[in-house]
């Protein structure tokens, strides 16, 4: 669990003591390629933090088509939030696109961590808010950016997912087609 070692260090000054103390009491799970870690309507009782491999989250409509909301490379974390803090049904399905092994992070993990160090908790208020401005930062993409800049800033954000993550699911995630994807592509390739 290096990463997430490294990532505790990230938000609060952690003594090597402190941080394996936390390591012996994480849970670390593997997924495979495909397999589903939550399903919607699910109790979801955790967050996850990947340690190696990639997640995503998304959403079925009526008609069966995903909408991927968020992709969980190494380092990240992937939630259905609502689920896991006000323990109700879950909104999203979370699935593993590639083999996949994740801290499971309860919100009793969170409170032994913050009684480990307490400097913990304002750490994961910054990591909050960071996640919150980029949710934002996405809503307005979606609702008033061309899809080219959807996917120039898709880039940005995700560097090193555009070979593994397979387009059609980029597509989902930038809510255009394939199709348009394609086109997207190829302007940028031909104009920069």
């Amino acid at each position: 669990m290096e990463n997430f070692r490294q990532h505790l260090s990230t938000l609060a000054p952690f003594t090597e003591s402190e941080l394996d103390t936390i390591l012996e009491n994480s849970i670390l799970k593997k997924f495979t390629k495909n397999e589903i870690v939550l399903k919607e309507g699910e109790q979801s009782e955790y967050f996850y933090f990947v340690e190696k491999g990639l997640l995503k989250s998304y959403s079925l409509d009526e008609e069966g088509k995903e909408h991927v909301l968020q992709f969980g490379p190494e380092n990240w974390y992937v939630s259905d939030r609502y689920s896991a803090m006000c323990h109700q049904p879950a909104k999203f399905y979370i699935q593993a696109i590639e083999e996949t092994e994740a801290v499971l992070i309860s919100q009793e993990m969170q409170e032994f961590i913050t009684k480990v160090n307490p400097a913990y908790l304002p750490g994961m208020v910054r990591l909050l808010h960071n996640h919150v401005r980029n949710l934002q930062d996405r809503i307005n993409l979606l609702l008033s950016a061309t899809a080219k800049t959807r996917y120039q800033e898709f880039i940005k954000l995700y560097p090193n997912l555009l070979q593994r993550v397979p387009q059609w699911m980029i597509a989902s995630y930038l809510g255009i087609t394939p199709e348009s994807l394609s086109r997207v592509r190829k302007d940028i390739a031909k104009n920069g």
